[in-house]
């Protein structure tokens, strides 16, 4: 594994959304993630019948399913829609297709038919289709300027059930066929480079519940036991929770507690790395319980929760592991109803149904803690993603493809049957003339983060839930109702059209009265792209739209998501709106606010009373202070904040109050917002504020570490604009370069050390290591060269500047 880790990122902050999309490459666990596609390079859709080539650096080609060979097709805006052809580009010695296809063909069509809609899905399903009876996959091929009907033999193996992959034949032969060679593979060469696969792989045989993979099973059960990273020489968290949970599954599959004290170990380990606030990122926190790089990650948090409660069913006792438990699952819980898991410490994701697979493992997590309402939720959230919305994920979809089936399942036969029948083609595209599965990765133009990985066992862990032998795949049943076939219908219904080309026209085709009854659905996402349809269309929907918030609590939900669109257009809602800020439901409160916010100055009459809702202590059911949290951006966002530009008529005491309580959210983002209100402040003004200031600027938020700097280095601003002598040392003590993001505060660090003139005279030679380190770098060039000139003319304007000014201290007393 490479040891590198570079991401670059765009982010995208409108008022109180975050919209996190990493465009990067990205070395991660060895991996180089690149997410450009055709859309934003302008690639000609080429026609190999004409001879047209692949376009260079666009060499992302697909498994063609059980035939043995590979293709390329044009893929833009993560879809392959636009696509009618697929070039061959490779066929395997001895495969199905060896002496039928070659490459450089160029397939036209399958069953007698040219592709029409997609060829992806078109393949897939011919696929499908030729299993289940013939075993002939029709198809048409240009080559040598000629078209021909060519016929690749495939077994037949039938169809897959209506309550696949549960009662069904095919997907029994597919998972055995899968086992024995992944068995044989492992036998010849044990040692995987890639942890994640190689836990992934054991954990599919050790479904199956054959005795014969016990000796492959037990040699990766010793390597696994001897697994440690407390140095954090790799990106250690994607690696301990599946290597934890392999352990934990083992032990209570097998009953060997062999290894149980190098589970405790490795449990305690994991613990010992846990943020001060419950979650983990790409690495362990650090000793002040606050992420490194840029903090919290869930897709690593999730497995290791599971781990760990896994951990303490197989035996593993110990109060810190409850503890670590606890923090996890309050984090995780508050997504339930409001959304998906998001990335990190962010607003719920609305843009699917999923997001990487997180909502699948938070089913499968709750479902251990018979947490019924989350856990049915979650799965619920997992039917409802495929297609389009399945194929997304953030540097790739590994993940989202490995714990789909395990989340859908817990819905029962009907849900998972209904799934397959909608999405099956695409396991069977992936899988590969001899059963195993090869990462085939979202329809982008370039080649993800995971490719080359092996997903033979996240692939077979699908199909080995009928046997319900491990936690992953079905062992406790029973909390979460099987749903009826009319049910798992409706939930595939709701992420049918998902475009990522058109993901803001996914409701376009749909009535006025469509659209009101999406406004009341369950899911969140669903209420989310009514209300982006409703907000596109002529006409006044406000009074409509205002009755919602007189219904059940999806209704309100709806109809706050709709106000939030329609914005200005909605300002006779106001005073409903207003009403609804009182409502007993915290998601609720946090909506109508949101409704507010983007209604502009029309809403102003409610600023009081949000400014008294955001200074209202933590509440028992809100411990994380989320309702502070969004309230922060809906009031002090800089673009879109009711109170971002300008702090006209406000009451100060009302103001103060709030602010000092802001201050202290635990989300370095919310945090954040609050630099608005520095900006918009006069020195008389603000000095009541500034012992808070300091505080808040001398101590980073516990989570949100990616922003948590911003209210930090603005604090440090307005300090030193004030020269405040307590905060001349945070000059250098905030550069801290050990940490990510150092880059960002060395050049407003040493900017802020200047205004101090020559007060900071006596505080040159504590920048003696920032000296070495940039003289170190600054043949690189870039950032490193402009840091190094900005702290040659710091140290030179301060030792020519005249005599030390007089200094403010912070103010003491009631205000402080």
């Amino acid at each position: 594994m490479m040891a590198a880790h570079i991401h670059f990122w765009r982010v995208a902050l409108r008022g109180y959304r975050f919209v996190f999309s990493c465009v990067a490459v990205c070395l991660f666990l060895g991996l180089a993630f690149e997410n450009v596609d055709a859309q934003k390079t302008k690639v000609k859709i080429p026609d190999f019948t004409r001879g047209d080539q692949i376009p260079k650096g666009v060499d992302h080609d697909w498994n063609l399913g059980p035939t043995g060979a590979r293709g390329w097709m044009f893929c833009e805006g993560m879809t392959s829609e636009q696509a009618r052809q697929i070039l061959v580009t490779e066929v395997e010695k001895g495969s199905p297709a060896d002496g039928v296809i070659q490459v450089g063909d160029v397939i036209l069509g399958v069953a007698g038919k040219l592709f029409s809609f997609d060829p992806r899905t078109e393949l897939g399903g011919a696929i499908t289709e030729a299993e289940a009876e013939s075993g002939k996959l029709q198809m048409s091929c240009w080559r040598g300027g000629k078209e021909l009907a060519l016929s690749v033999p495939l077994n037949v193996i039938g169809k897959y059930a209506r309550s696949a992959p549960f009662r069904c034949s095919k997907s029994r032969f597919i998972f055995e066929q899968g086992c024995d060679a992944l068995a044989k593979r492992m036998k010849e060469g044990p040692v995987e480079k890639n942890g994640i696969v190689r836990s992934l792989n054991t954990l599919a045989l050790l479904s199956s519940g054959r005795e014969e993979f016990m000796p492959i099973i037990k040699e990766q059960i010793e390597w696994a036991a001897a697994f440690s990273d407390v140095e954090q020489k790799s990106l250690c968290c994607w690696y301990y929770g599946p290597i934890n949970l392999l352990l934990a599954e083992y032990t209570l599959a097998t009953g060997d507690e062999t290894y149980k004290a190098d589970m405790r170990r490795i449990s305690l380990e994991i613990v010992g790395g846990q943020s001060e606030v419950g979650s983990w990122g790409h690495r362990f926190a650090r000793p002040d319980g606050r992420l490194k790089g840029y903090g919290m990650m869930n897709a690593p948090g999730l497995p290791l929760t599971m781990s760990l409660i896994l951990a303490r069913k197989a035996g593993v006792s110990d109060p810190a592991i409850d503890e670590a438990i606890e923090k996890s699952v309050r984090l995780m819980r508050f997504y339930v109803g409001k959304g998906c898991v998001p990335y990190g410490d962010h607003a719920p994701w609305m843009e699917t149904h999923d997001d990487n697979g997180k909502n699948g493992i938070a089913a499968l997590m709750f479902n251990a803690l018979q947490d019924r309402e989350a856990a049915e939720y979650f799965s619920k959230m997992s039917v409802s993603s495929h297609g389009a919305e399945r194929e997304m994920g953030h540097t790739g979809n590994f993940f989202n493809m490995l714990w789909a089936m395990p989340g859908v399942s817990l819905s029962g036969p009907n849900a998972s049957g209904a799934w397959m029948e909608e999405f099956g083609w695409y396991y069977d595209l992936a899988r590969r003339w001899d059963g195993t599965f090869k990462h085939q990765g979202p329809a982008q133009s370039r080649n993800d983060s995971y490719k080359n990985w092996d997903a033979t066992g996240a692939y077979l862990l699908a199909y080995g839930q009928p046997l319900k032998k491990l936690y992953i795949t079905g062992k406790q049943s029973g909390v979460v109702e099987a749903v009826s076939r009319s049910t798992a219908a409706k939930l595939i219904e709701n992420g049918r059209g998902y475009s990522h080309r058109q993901k803001d026209k996914v409701f376009a085709d749909r009535t006025e009265e469509q659209l009101f009854e999406s406004l009341a659905s369950w899911s969140p996402v669903v209420r989310e792209r009514a209300a982006i349809a409703l907000a596109k269309r002529d006409g006044d929907h406000v009074d409509r739209v205002v009755g919602l918030l007189d219904a059940d609590l999806h209704s309100q939900l709806g109809g706050c998501q709709a106000l939030a669109k329609l914005g200005k257009r909605a300002a006779a809602a106001v005073p409903k709106l207003e009403e609804t800020l009182n409502s007993e439901n915290l998601w609720l409160r946090i909506k109508a606010a949101e409704a507010l916010a983007a209604m502009g100055p029309s809403a102003k009459s409610t600023i009081p009373q949000l400014l008294t809702l955001l200074q209202e202590s933590v509440a028992e059911s809100d411990p994380r202070g989320m309702q502070q949290r969004y309230l922060l951006f809906c009031l002090f966002n800089r673009r879109d904040g009711m109170l971002g530009r300008n702090l006209d008529g406000v009451d100060r005491e009302l103001l103060y109050a709030a602010v000092r309580s802001g201050l202290g959210n635990e989300d370095g983002r919310a945090r954040a917002s609050l630099s608005s209100v520095y900006m918009n402040l006069t020195y008389e003004e603000i000095e009541p504020l500034l012992p808070a200031i300091y505080q808040a600027a001398v101590e980073s938020a516990p989570s949100g570490i990616m922003f948590a700097d911003g209210i930090r280095l603005s604090g440090l601003e307005v300090l030193a604009k004030h020269q405040i002598e307590e905060a001349m040392p945070l000059c250098i003590e905030l550069i801290e370069l050990d940490r990510w993001g150092s880059g960002n505060r060395i050049a407003r660090c040493l900017n802020a050390l200047r205004l101090y003139g020559g007060s900071a005279k006596e505080l040159l030679p504590k920048l003696e290591p920032l000296q070495e380190y940039l003289e170190s770098r600054k043949a690189k060039g870039g950032k490193h060269q402009q840091h190094w000139d900005l702290l040659q003319e710091t140290i030179a304007e301060i030792e020519s500047a005249g005599d030390a000014k007089p200094l403010r201290s912070l103010p003491h007393g009631d205000n402080s």
